[in-house]
């Protein structure tokens, strides 16, 4: 195929050429209805180029096929069968991807470090989670994606299970032996889900991790706009093999997803795979340099600790994206959560992840010697300030074994269930009806239908009161909780 084409770039060239008059959404009129001080601050290019997809870029009956050439164009680029792209990022797509192996009250066997946006597939779909519990890591606090091992016992335990879903990368960067997961998934007849939305990169190099679909995995999900140069929301789902119909992924996309997508998502995910196609090795290699000499950096940094070689191994992770840079800063004795505040505050950098213990930077080929040095000399000036930033509240971090929480009602009964908000004290022995998510990185640690313990409250309450984040609780103050009213 030509990569040098960009069907949906070129359909939006054409509109403006033709000098198209539309008498249809969306109601500002190619900007001209905007207000002025709304168009003087995003600019008038997001306006003339915001046009319908039918009877804008392409025609009523789309005779031109412009979305369906840029969607064969990405998959050429990825080695899938076939692509589709959404507009509602990857929470969307993961859920069409579910919904399309498995029904109402069917099994689906899932990592249980999955994000929130799978158990939202739960709760709307009735799908039953077989969970396979992630590669604890007890000395520092940290789940890895599932081994192939645990996927095989829980296949031999539910024979009858749809299929199965993994999470890699993870937001920390640690991925799975995928693989392998799709040997023990195609083995049994069953396909495999994975939602990589972190990973929208790896297929362009070849020292990243393997991807998804070079893995054998048969639906995966990748978010342009993390790791790549996709708008916010920019998401594609991709599909190979004959397990999942892929006539059915795009019907149960059409059934969650908007019908009046935005023409600029598919513009930045048709330019992003010409740009990737193009110059993709070389912009990942300066990546990859980059992301050393700053690791390298830090390393030198008193108290400052840079996660790689001891995440990957047996009973760790399979492998490891460097261009998420994880800083262990526990000996600095500053909390992770307090750590980001203070340099956004000083420094005006927001960094990507943070827990009791870590900080992370993301890097992408848009970084540079600038912005690396922008980074490095906050984390200097970190670890001058340490010692005003310590102390606070403790978090109670619970064991592995503590986190692993009895599923007694499926999520989609506890969630559309009689509920009551209970006070935190009264909340242990009750089953939530409500999704309690540490966020970033967005991994629930009590789902509807899972019996809530109290090292698991302590946990969240102790993180609360020492800077996590937990928007998804009807609370979140965490003061009370949301409890299924049991019959």
């Amino acid at each position: 195929m030509d990569h040098s084409e960009t069907p949906v770039l070129d359909a939006l060239a054409g509109y403006h050429r033709r000098g198209e008059t539309p008498f249809t959404p969306p109601g500002h009129k190619q900007g001209r209805g905007a207000d002025p001080r709304v168009r003087e601050a995003l600019g008038d290019a997001v306006f003339t180029h915001d046009v319908l997809a039918v009877s804008g870029l392409d025609d009523r009956r789309s005779t031109h096929k412009v979305l369906e050439r840029a969607q064969e164009l990405m998959a050429d680029a990825v080695h899938a069968e076939q692509t589709f792209f959404s507009t509602c990022g990857s929470s969307l797509s993961v859920k069409s991807a579910m919904l399309s192996v498995a029904g109402p009250g069917e099994k689906l066997i899932i990592g249980r470090d999955a994000h929130k946006s799978v158990i939202s597939g739960l709760i709307l779909s009735g799908v039953r989670p077989i969970w396979v519990e992630p590669s604890w890591d007890a000395e520092r606090n940290l789940a890895h994606p599932p081994s192939p091992e645990a996927f095989a016992r829980r296949f031999e335990q539910h024979p009858d299970a749809r299929g199965a879903l993994v999470t890699s990368p993870t937001p920390y960067g640690t991925c799975a032996n995928l693989a392998e997961i799709a040997e023990v998934c195609h083995r049994k007849g069953k396909p495999l889900i994975v939602d990589e939305a972190w990973g929208a990169h790896l297929p362009f190099h070849p020292d990243l991790p393997s991807w998804a679909m070079d893995a054998g995995a048969d639906v995966c999900v990748t978010s342009v706009h993390k790791m790549g140069s996709g708008l916010e929301q920019g998401s594609v789902f991709h599909q190979q093999g004959n397990l999942v119909d892929p006539t059915v992924l795009k019907a149960r996309e059409d059934l969650l997803g908007t019908t009046s997508p935005s023409v600029l998502l598919y513009a930045g995910l048709d330019g992003w795979r010409r740009q990737m196609v193009e110059h993709g090795h070389e912009l990942l290699q300066a990546a990859l340099d980059l992301a050393a000499d700053v690791r390298q950096e830090i390393e030198r940094l008193p108290g400052m600790h840079v996660n790689r070689d001891e995440f990957v191994g047996p009973g760790k992770a399979f492998a490891l994206d460097p261009l998420q840079v994880i800083i262990d800063i526990s000996e600095l004795g500053v909390l992770g959560y307090r750590a980001a505040d203070w340099i956004r505050e000083h420094h005006h950098i927001n960094l990507h992840l943070s827990d009791h213990r870590r900080i992370s930077a993301q890097l992408t080929y848009a970084d540079d010697k600038d912005t690396a040095a922008t980074l490095l000399t906050a984390l200097r000036d970190l670890v001058e300030h340490a010692a005003e930033l310590r102390g606070g509240p403790e978090v109670k971090v619970a064991d592995p074994d503590e986190l692993q929480l009895e599923l007694v009602v499926l999520p989609r009964d506890a969630f559309f269930g009689p509920a009551e908000q209970v006070p935190a004290g009264e909340a242990v022995g009750r089953i939530s009806a409500e999704m309690l998510t540490p966020y970033p990185p967005g991994i629930p640690v009590v789902l509807p239908g899972e019996r809530i313990t109290a090292p698991v409250m302590d946990y969240l309450r102790s993180g609360v009161a020492a800077g996590m984040v937990v928007p998804d609780a009807a609370d979140p103050g965490l003061d009370s909780v949301r409890a299924y009213i049991e019959s």
